[in-house]
């Protein structure tokens, strides 16, 4: 892979024979033929470069080509044989909108300023978009992600990546793709495409004076040339899709980050068995010995929460200018220091949920809250008495993201999360303690650019970014789960707590654009052991449970 200090292979020098011949070696497994020297190095250049692009290459054989193609030499040989097959797919239809973006895929790795472990990264990536499909680049980029880790575990892989000091590998491929993300422009693809057609000219120059396959060498180069002609005029098209792509990248590789681990995060049928009706988490808290780490003994001596009517009148004043309206109970989870803020983009909100739990609800974090937590010995205690959430209210076990993208604003309150005690009583003398910055706004709404946001006829904000909620019937014994086309939550409420139990309110989708998710936060959604002998819901293959980007 060469010098990881000095690692730019485009704008490396042309191969030499040795090295094209080493090359070819590696692509072709034929390694007898580089010791022996015995065929010719440009027919057997001319053999490689014959086939299309295998896209149907088993998983492990493409962490191994990834690996291969980092070689000095090799990633020519590799490019030039990519946007051969891409220009032979388009000239069987130029009207091939999914030809234009694989050849645009292709362009990108030939960047002058693309190190070799983001161009590898970049391969393994593309390769499984190019497989899916464009309707299908999320699953493709989970898909890719494992094997992405798999590379990055390989030791001469590691070995290198280490040597950049790179502590944290997948935030510096996040900002390593942004900044490639960014140069995807016409003007530096047709730059890109210009180089190809050297690199090609340089190694098949020669083999047109090979008699057989010198014409046939000539007429792919004359065909390359005659779409390089075109390329202006298609190449426009491409660009929106493969900035989406992109974009699925960054934020896939910004979720690994934070979570620093290993495996896909999808959401995935844990062992949920449902929110707790606040009477029966009342007895788990009040019988479980020792005590939950998240919850505190005696009476909150700080982030004492805030007074309604205290501060009523400013928060209206600011809810005038545009700010959220907030209730009463909201304005309690807030300790001194609450203020209203307007947000600026790029950056990202989250919010911990379970499958029962609106995606768009009103309690987020900060990307460096939620990074805290996720990085803790021990992130649920952490994040249920930090942010001061009851297990009634929340089980967790999923989170999402809020994408605040650049140049777009959100007005918000943010604040100490206050302590929170049992206001009806029902559990004396302990309490969560707080002290969590948390940030409030009512992700139901869609929300303009500039922050602002639509009314109804009454004046208040439409909620037409609302998650779909729907309540299930459960059977106590075996999980299976029924939709219920009667059950409403005013009626849930009024249900005693051993009824409420044979309901569950699902969230069937989410509908706000800017939220991804939902991800496994790695916790579980227990916080006691008494449920693990409880029914294991069978969560059903609904939207508002699979994971989406």
């Amino acid at each position: 892979m060469g010098d990881p200090q000095q690692d730019r292979p485009n704008e490396a020098a042309p191969v030499s024979v040795q090295q094209l011949r080493e090359a070819l070696g590696f692509i072709t497994e034929q390694y007898n033929n580089v010791v022996d020297g015995g065929k010719n190095v440009f027919v057997w250049l001319w053999e490689a470069l014959q086939g299309d692009f295998n896209q149907q290459r088993s998983t492990g054989q493409v962490v191994f080509d990834t690996v291969v193609s980092m070689i000095p030499g090799v990633d020519q040989v590799c490019d030039v044989r990519d946007i051969i097959a891409n220009c032979k797919q388009i000239d069987e239809n130029k009207s091939n909108a999914w030809a234009w973006v694989g050849l645009v895929l292709t362009l990108i790795g030939l960047f002058p300023t693309l190190g070799s472990l983001v161009k590898g990264v970049l391969k393994i990536f593309f390769l499984f978009v190019r497989r899916f499909g464009l309707n299908h680049v999320t699953r493709a980029v989970d898909e890719a992600m494992s094997w992405v880790i798999t590379l990055l575990r390989r030791r001469e892989i590691a070995q290198y990546w280490k040597h950049l000091r790179w502590d944290r590998v997948f935030h510096e491929l996040a900002r390593q793709v942004r900044v490639v993300r960014d140069l995807v422009t016409s003007a530096n693809l047709l730059n890109a495409f210009d180089r190809g057609i050297l690199l090609m000219r340089n190694l098949l120059g020669k083999v047109e004076d090979i008699p057989f396959i010198g014409a046939s060498a000539k007429t792919t180069m004359e065909l390359v040339g005659r779409i390089g002609e075109e390329v202006n005029s298609y190449i426009g098209a491409a660009l929106r899709p493969v900035h989406e792509i992109m974009e699925a990248i960054i934020r896939r590789l910004e979720i690994e980050d934070i979570l620093q681990r290993g495996g896909i995060l999808d959401a995935r049928n844990v062992h949920f068995t449902g929110t707790l009706p606040e009477a029966h988490a009342v007895t788990l808290m009040q019988r479980m010995n020792p005590q939950p780490a998240w919850l505190n003994k005696g009476t909150p001596s700080q982030y004492i929460p805030l007074r309604p009517a205290k501060v009523r009148q400013s928060i209206q004043s600011a809810a005038n200018d545009g700010y959220p309206a907030l209730s009463d109970p909201q304005i309690k989870s807030f300790a001194r220091g609450m203020k209203s803020v307007v947000l600026e983009g790029p950056l990202k909100l989250y919010r911990v949920v379970s499958p029962s739990n609106a995606g768009a609800g009103s309690d987020w974090m900060t990307e460096d809250v939620f990074r805290a937590i996720a990085r803790s010995a021990t992130p649920r205690n952490d994040w249920r008495k930090k942010l001061a959430v009851w297990p009634d209210w929340n089980p967790n076990g999923q989170f999402v993201v809020y994408e605040i993208k650049a140049g777009e604003k959100l007005k918000v309150w943010k604040g100490p999360a206050s302590a929170q005690i049992k206001e009806n009583g029902s559990l004396p003398d302990h309490f969560l303690e707080g002290g969590y910055e948390q940030v409030k706004f009512d992700a139901s709404i869609p929300y303009r650019a500039d922050g602002s946001f639509p009314v109804g006829a009454s004046g208040k904000p439409l909620n037409t970014h609302a998650d779909t909620m729907r309540f299930y019937d459960v059977n106590q014994t075996t999980g299976v789960m029924t939709l219920s086309s009667t059950m409403t939550y005013a009626a849930w409420k009024a249900l005693p707590a051993s009824d409420q139990l044979k309901y569950i309110s699902i969230r069937e989708a989410m509908n706000n654009p800017r939220i991804s998710g939902p991800y496994d936060t790695g916790w579980g959604t227990l916080d006691f052991s008494s449920q693990l002998v409880n029914v294991k819901l069978g969560l059903p293959n609904i939207p508002g449970q699979i994971t989406k980007q």
